[in-house]
């Protein structure tokens, strides 16, 4: 799931049962990949690059989920 031993994807809402990739560029960022969404994500260590990983898949689901909201037009 996970390259870092010490950060579980798996602990982050949204992540829960999410194919996780970590890895790190060249300039020292980390950089998580939802393989399922192919969203990307990335923060100065690994755990800010899955809180801001999680937070990006939420907003994909609801910006690619069937219900519109737009039930009272």
């Amino acid at each position: 799931m996970s390259s870092d031993a010490d950060v579980d994807p798996s602990d982050y809402e949204g992540l829960e049962d999410a194919d996780v990739t970590m890895r790190v560029n060249d300039h020292g960022l980390h950089i998580a990949d939802d393989e399922e969404t192919g969203v990307s994500s990335q923060g100065q260590t690994p755990e800010d690059a899955l809180e801001n990983l999680a937070a990006a898949v939420r907003s994909y689901r609801e910006a690619t989920a069937d219900d519109t909201g737009d039930d009272w037009l």
